[in-house]
């Protein structure tokens, strides 16, 4: 009995090119299939979906990711904001380096994240980063921010308000931020002095809110979603 012929090629097949960014994203940066789809459609132009770079994945024996890799905390779904600039969420995150004399150097990043948007500021004076005005400003009653801190919110016009004790869900975003810095920024990350690490931290910032697609947003950056949610 005669076989049906099986083409050389399918059509639709993914290059081998395809294949090598698949591989890239997931073991340069650890990302799921939907993270990796965004981004080969964002900056290479290649179109594809979800299953296939999860068939691919899969080929190639990277359909689970190395137990080196952080996993999400299990938790109920946090409310989210529909206007920018209604709640801004604060807080602080310590890095630690070495310099070239191999002594340890501590250093602290200010974080304030969107609620609506997730668009975030990594220095110190967030008011004028956004590009919008805060109505308030959420935070945990850690010994980082102490009363200077929320009259000068006041004086300014932002309402300063404090988290439930013993809730850092409440602040989650601005935590899952922090781990997201540590991973993708601060790991990777070789100091030399304040000055370089000022300049990256723009540049991760920067890259962060207009560059780097998101699953909370359905693969859009945070300036996109607030395109969005301005029309």
């Amino acid at each position: 009995m005669r076989k049906k012929p099986i083409a050389d090629s399918n059509p639709k097949q993914l290059s081998q090119d395809a294949v090598d960014k698949i591989l890239d994203l997931r073991r340069s940066y650890q990302h799921g299939p939907a993270r990796i789809t965004w981004f080969l459609e964002r900056y290479y132009d290649i179109k594809t979906s979800q299953s296939t770079v999860t068939r691919t994945l899969t080929k190639h024996g990277e359909s689970r990711l190395p137990k080196t890799a952080s996993k999400r905390t299990v938790h109920t779904k946090r409310y989210r904001r529909t206007t920018p600039g209604h709640h801004v969420q604060v807080d602080v995150k310590f890095a630690l380096f070495k310099n070239h004399e191999g002594r340890t150097v501590k250093r602290c990043q200010f974080t304030a994240i969107d609620d609506a948007t997730g668009i975030r500021a990594l220095k110190m004076y967030v008011t004028e980063k956004f590009p919008f005005r805060i109505h308030t400003i959420r935070r945990d009653r850690g010994h980082k921010f102490q009363t200077k801190f929320h009259w000068h919110a006041e004086d300014i016009g932002i309402r300063h308000v404090y988290i439930k004790p013993k809730s850092p869900q409440l602040n989650g975003k601005v935590e899952r931020s922090h781990r997201t810095d540590q991973e993708k920024f601060y790991q990777l990350l070789t100091y030399t002095d304040d000055v370089d690490l000022n300049i990256k931290l723009a540049k991760w910032e920067e890259f962060y809110n207009f560059n780097r697609p998101r699953c909370a947003l359905n693969g859009k950056t945070p300036f996109e979603e607030l395109r969005s949610l301005l029309k």
